[in-house]
């Protein structure tokens, strides 16, 4: 059976996105957004609000794992903050080394680091020294300009002997542009003797999973954006069924999990932020529901809760 990880998404793989898929099901596994760490040792405080699972033994109500994802170029910082979630109670250690964003590379953090992979040596490494026993993974891509390092990249993960290595089949210049090059993770994981690796990158459908498996060589996926726009695909890989009954799926959504996702938004933050991630997430969800894109047409202009819940099945 393969496992299915829900990918670390800034901005959109909040706590509310991980509880509400982990009711939903078919995850075998959860990572925070990223924690970004600089020169100093950050307060507890702050892994609580980027991943309050660790009120919960750092898994979701429903029993999923929930690792800490952390982001920095720092060794040192980063191995002392990785003891810290450690100690708090984080199951995992994810390392990001995939982060396409220009403030985030500006500031040696994500895919910077990927143009000299002995840094990613160093850094995991670092970090399983520090937090001995932990579970350290790490998130990386082709590389950064091009495609020329990708193998020293999977070695150097390798040799560190991080646990499990998600690759995203882009360069960071390509950012998401189509197509995922998913037979250069075939190429890197013959580079990666000791490390489980998982694809990830355009996996929308069973189809596209089944031509993911077939040329990655990965059983294993993390979904991000295909996650986020179909809220039942990872328990359609599962069952590699492929054609769903959209409808029944929809009428679920609106009339079940929309109005937990808002109530839970709200909860979790406010009142601004459940009206923006609601309009978020019916206009990703448009992809997959016709009438979750015109939901989203309806409420777009919206400002206020009442005016976006009035648009929504309760």
């Amino acid at each position: 059976m393969s496992r299915i990880y829900l990918a670390p998404m800034e901005g959109v793989v909040d706590f509310v996105i991980r509880d509400l898929y982990g009711l939903i099901g078919g995850y075998d596994q959860m990572t925070t957004e990223f924690v970004r760490v600089t020169d100093k040792l950050l307060p507890p405080k702050v892994y609580h609000r980027y991943c309050p699972e660790l009120n919960t033994g750092g898994k979701t109500q429903t029993g999923i794992p929930v690792y800490v994802q952390l982001l920095g170029g720092d060794p040192i910082c980063l191995a002392e903050n990785a003891a810290l979630a450690t100690e708090l109670g984080a199951p995992g250690i994810d390392l990001n080394f995939g982060c396409p964003a220009k403030t985030v590379n500006r500031h040696d953090g994500g895919a910077k680091l990927l143009q000299n992979p002995h840094r990613l040596f160093d850094i995991i490494s670092a970090v399983k020294k520090a937090a001995p026993g932990q579970v350290v993974t790490a998130k990386v891509r082709l590389g950064f300009e091009d495609k020329s390092l990708s193998n020293e990249i999977a070695q150097a993960v390798d040799q560190a002997q991080a646990h499990h290595l998600i690759i995203h089949a882009r360069t960071k210049v390509e950012g998401y542009k189509p197509p995922a090059h998913w037979e250069y993770i075939a190429k890197m994981k013959e580079h990666c003797p000791n490390t489980k690796v998982i694809a990830n990158g355009d996996i929308w459908t069973v189809e596209d999973y089944k031509l993911c498996r077939n040329i990655a060589g990965c059983e294993d996926v993390a979904l991000g954006r295909g996650a986020f726009a179909n809220p039942y695909l990872a328990k359609a890989i599962k069952s590699e069924i492929p054609d769903s009954d959209s409808d029944s799926q929809w009428k679920e959504l609106e009339t079940r999990w929309l109005p937990q996702f808002i109530h839970k938004s709200l909860e979790f933050k406010n009142e601004h932020y459940a009206v923006t991630r609601t309009k978020q997430w019916t206009k990703f969800l448009g992809r997959n529901f016709i009438p979750s894109g015109n939901l989203f047409e309806s409420i777009k202009r919206n400002r206020s809760l009442e005016e976006v819940k009035s648009h929504i099945t309760f």
